[in-house]
């Protein structure tokens, strides 16, 4: 499977360079190229000292999840400010959420992206004074209430939503759908198993 960054057009964060194209700085045989990862250090095992393939594995998946982490954090700011200027960078995950599984209490938002209570209060009361997001009694619960979009709040997030989409549809043209939907598939599961 390909790996490739989500970042701006040129897949590069600020700050960061985009990649070199194919062919370019060709570096001598046994020469080590100076933007090359550094290799995984070795690791005792029980057999004895040595490199363990595991062990490069998830040094590897560690590596590229910082990169991913680093450069969807700065998406998330850019898109939750494309829907509404005022808006943090935590506020995009909200709206998919909420556009994605319905009206939900508060408590089950805090414990789907893992923060507090408090955290989700704070961050829910700013969308309300924006206007996106909006409360009803709970019907199971009159103590309690469900949170939903206002029509506003979708629509303005549809609207980022589907410009992210046909970015994300450029940038993986030379994919496969097949790929694409293993990439979906397993992101899937390594968010299942984050859970709690």
């Amino acid at each position: 499977m390909r790996a490739g960054g989500t970042a701006g057009e040129d897949g590069a964060t600020p700050g960061e360079s985009p990649a070199a194209p194919q062919g370019a700085d060709v570096v001598p045989p046994g020469a080590v190229h100076p933007a090359a990862p550094p290799e995984a250090p070795a690791v005792a095992t029980a057999a004895g000292p040595g490199p363990a393939s595991t062990e490069r594995e998830f040094l590897a998946l560690e590596r590229e999840l910082a990169v991913f982490l680093r450069r969807a954090r700065a998406q998330s700011g850019e898109m939750a400010r494309e829907v509404h200027p005022e808006l943090e960078s935590s506020a995009y995950g909200l709206f998919v959420r909420l556009d994605d599984a319905g009206a939900q209490r508060a408590t089950e938002l805090s414990a789907y992206f893992g923060v507090g209570k408090a955290t989700m209060s704070r961050q829910l009361r700013a969308l309300e004074q924006l206007g996106l997001v909006a409360r009803d009694p709970d019907p199971a619960d009159g103590r309690a209430s469900l949170v939903r979009l206002t029509d506003e709040g979708r629509d303005r997030f549809r609207h980022v939503r589907d410009a992210r989409r046909e970015r994300y549809v450029r940038k993986l043209a030379d994919w496969d759908r097949a790929e694409v939907a293993e990439l979906a598939r397993l992101l899937h599961h390594f968010n299942q198993r984050s859970e709690g």
